[in-house]
């Protein structure tokens, strides 16, 4: 398969450079910035307020509107510096000036009281939201984009960060401070979403590929524990994505091909406003073409997906903001079986396919001292998930949908200029429908299931939440709590208190700390099998963190975290006493994994855990200095106990885990990028001699050390009406084979360990008009 890639990429890659170099004399030098900058508390115009493209000559002031056009700038990668009398200086970095399209920024300003300038400075590149206290970091557009190794996936752009350990090599189960994958929260333009990768998998939050567009997002804010009580019904992270504005000048496009996608972007404006500002649409079509690449090597299973992602914008007024987001998200898996090797390959995995809806509108509304937001959001997913035997046989399936309605109103504003007040409510109705069928298939030496269940429930959740953070001279506090309630188990009140607090010891250095509890409703798909397994509570988690923050210059931060989270109400198996869902939700499961993750075990809330580590990140963002880099270490354990009360180590604990990434800017053509990763290895049961489970070993082994080098070369072309960009990403470059958990191979009758992929290259083109 790999000479098939390397021959299909590289003939792509050799043309873009054909048509760059044939073209080059058309090259000109000349990008536009425009802009608006606003209060951040009362969304007012700040007239007056200065512009300046750092390290040039480049730069404006803005008008009565808080508009401001910085013209003729030479194409290339920027930071600006915002500065207005009054407020918390701004840097925005990573603007990107080209030909093709115009730079637009909406950029909000803070009051601020204090004079510290060196704090003004850094906090336009290290960026918070009021709820994020500890545990935080943002990444742009750009810092996704180069990321080495990532394919241009959100998802996959965060696992570098402090506390993320990867539960399996290619997908994107994240495990953040030992939870499952099932215990992160997904946010689009303030849309909850459970899952946002193509081919996922139920009731967790994984999949090999994100569905959403990365040219269409502006930035990410992603958070590993801490987090304030907007969010809820997750217990370990957020990852809150924002899309960005379509361009107001004109109708514009891209083209693009990646290592395992091709699309087509469209975006422009709509009308324009009476007060100048602009309402416009977004919209892409991206489909795979591995399954060409796939049966043209001969295997015997075919992925093939196709997204959809619109958003529309429409200003209702200067204070009356609406836009409205829609995807559509098509995945397929095709099997053949023309030889006992892929009916045997294919009999080890239920391979699923998957339809997903998703919709929203958000009307935001500002008054003299804050806003309002309103969001009507949809999420309508049906899952079909079958798998055969080598005799071709189906044994288990499951057809299913998961529809999710939800209303979140919101009001956030500040009666005095050191008192925030955000208050908010959410009802979300619930349909969910399971057609489940499972053949008296082997768990366990003593435990064998026969299902064939119906279940369709209509439910809902709710949940109202209060905060308020307050300033007293240097210290910051955030004290809320949160209400939750699931109407589809017995048990289904939750009550979530949280504190965090910020103090501003020297200009240069925070310390932060926060502590809370968290509640998670069961996974839908786990009620099914068993009627008592509805009588489950809440998943509920103490948090405490503790940590500092050091600015060595205005881009780089160092940031020292410690953490402990105390797990309890995990669903535990009755028949499987040494089993706790916490322990499953990655990779698509099925009878490998005695389909744990299903939770068609009778289940009880008594699993308990905990989980504690020591974290470092130094980051260094994109500034005047050509060069960015983000370097993280972490040491953790993660421990659970089932009902045979014995504490084991979770199924992901991986002790030790270093991430190194940096990049370089030779100039406005050239960029290279790396990233380093090591990790210790994660626990596996070892195998009986009849291929069951050695129960009594229980996660008792451990794979070896795994470590991996990524390494992307980008080529920027710059033309008068458009823009190429074209890179090369290696992943694996000194080709390390991974050190897999063996798996029970029936054909040999022996425990076997997964051939890895090895090094692997691949290319990009993407074409701005």
């Amino acid at each position: 398969m790999r000479n098939v890639t390397i021959l299909v990429l590289g003939s792509v890659l050799m043309l873009s450079l054909v048509i760059g170099s044939s073209i080059a004399a058309t090259q000109a030098d000349n990008g536009v910035i425009i802009g608006q900058v606003l209060n951040a508390k009362d969304r007012s115009p700040i007239v007056g307020a200065n512009v300046v493209v750092q390290g040039t000559r480049y730069g404006s002031a803005t008008d009565l509107d808080g508009r401001f056009a910085i013209q003729s700038i030479p194409p290339g990668h920027y930071a600006l510096e915002i500065t207005a009398l009054g407020f918390a200086t701004t840097i925005q970095p990573d603007v990107v000036v080209t030909n093709a399209r115009p730079v637009e920024l909406n950029i909000s300003l803070e009051p601020t009281t204090l004079q510290l300038e060196e704090v003004k400075v850094t906090a336009g590149y290290f960026r918070k939201p009021d709820d994020f206290t500890v545990s935080t970091i943002t990444q742009s557009n750009e810092e996704i984009r180069r990321f080495p190794g990532g394919f241009e996936d959100v998802v996959r752009a965060v696992s570098i960060l402090p506390g993320v350990a990867q539960a399996t090599p290619g997908r994107n189960d994240m495990v953040v401070r030992g939870g499952a994958p099932s215990e992160n929260l997904f946010i689009l333009d303030n849309i909850p979403l459970n899952n946002i990768n193509h081919f996922g998998t139920q009731g967790a939050g994984g999949g090999p590929q994100s569905f959403i567009n990365l040219d269409y997002i502006d930035r990410t804010t992603f958070n590993t524990g801490g987090f304030g009580v907007r969010y809820g019904d997750k217990l370990s992270s957020v990852l809150s994505i924002d899309l960005r504005d379509p361009r107001s000048d004109r109708i514009g496009g891209k083209a693009n091909i990646s290592a395992s996608q091709f699309g087509f972007n469209l975006e422009g404006p709509l009308a324009k406003n009476a007060d100048g500002s602009s309402n416009g649409f977004l919209f892409s079509a991206r489909r795979s073409y591995l399954d060409f690449i796939f049966k043209a090597a001969g295997f015997g299973f075919v992925p093939e997906y196709w997204d959809f992602l619109g958003k529309v914008n429409y200003d209702l007024g200067p204070r009356d903001k609406l836009s409205g987001v829609g995807l559509v998200v098509l995945d397929r898996v095709k099997l053949f079986n023309d030889d006992a090797d892929q009916r045997y390959d294919n009999a080890q995995t239920p391979f699923p396919s998957l339809n997903q809806y998703i919709g929203g509108v958000t009307w935001k509304h500002f008054f003299g001292s804050g806003y309002t937001n309103l969001t009507l959001g949809k999420n309508y997913v049906t899952f079909d998930i079958g798998q055969n035997d080598t005799l071709m046989q189906q044994f288990f399936y499951n057809k299913s949908f998961e529809d999710e309605t939800s209303l979140i109103g919101e009001v956030v504003f500040d009666p005095a200029d050191d008192l925030r007040i955000t208050t908010g409510v959410e009802q979300k109705l619930v349909r969910f429908n399971a057609d489940i069928f499972l053949d008296s298939t082997e768990i366990t030496p003593v435990q064998t299931l026969y299902l064939n269940e119906h279940y369709n429930s209509a439910t809902f959740k709710s949940a109202a939440y209060v905060q308020l953070a307050k300033k007293f001279g240097f210290l910051t506090t955030t004290l809320g709590g949160r209400a939750d309630y699931f109407d589809m188990i017995e048990d289904g009140w939750a009550f979530s208190p949280r504190l965090a607090m910020s103090y501003q010891l020297f200009d240069n250095m925070k310390l932060n700390a926060s502590v809370g509890r968290y509640h998670q409703a069961p996974s839908y798909i786990w009620l099914v099998a068993n009627e008592k397994n509805r009588e489950l509570k809440q998943i509920g988690a103490d948090q405490l963190v503790l940590g500092t923050e050091y600015f060595l210059r205005s881009d780089v931060r160092v940031q020292v975290e410690t953490y402990y989270k105390d797990y309890f109400n995990y669903p535990a198996s009755t028949t499987r006493p040494w089993l706790v869902l916490a322990n499953t939700g990655a990779g698509y499961g099925g009878a490998t994994e005695g389909f744990a993750s299903y939770g068609f075990d009778p289940l009880v809330s008594k699993g308990e855990g905990w989980s504690r580590g020591v974290e470092l990140l130094v980051q260094k963002k994109s500034s005047d200095n050509p060069h960015y880099g983000t370097a993280s270490l972490t040491y953790s354990e993660t421990w659970f106990t089932g009902l045979d009360g014995i504490e084991r180590p979770g199924a992901w604990d991986q002790r030790w885990i270093f991430n190194l990434g940096v990049g370089f800017m030779f100039d406005q053509k050239w960029e290279v990028s790396s990233k380093f990763r090591l990790a210790t290895g994660r626990p596996y049961t070892p195998y009986n001699p009849d291929g069951s489970e050695d129960v009594e070993d229980y996660y008792s082994k451990r794979t070896g050390i795994n470590h991996s080098l990524d390494i992307r070369v980008d080529r920027f072309w710059r033309f008068a009406n458009y823009n190429l960009i074209t890179y090369i990403d290696v992943q694996n470059v000194y080709n390390h084979k991974t050190d897999y958990a063996p798996e029970w191979d029936e054909r040999e009758q022996r425990a076997i360990k997964g051939d890895s992929i090895g090094l692997l290259p691949s290319i990009g083109v993407s074409l701005e008009f």
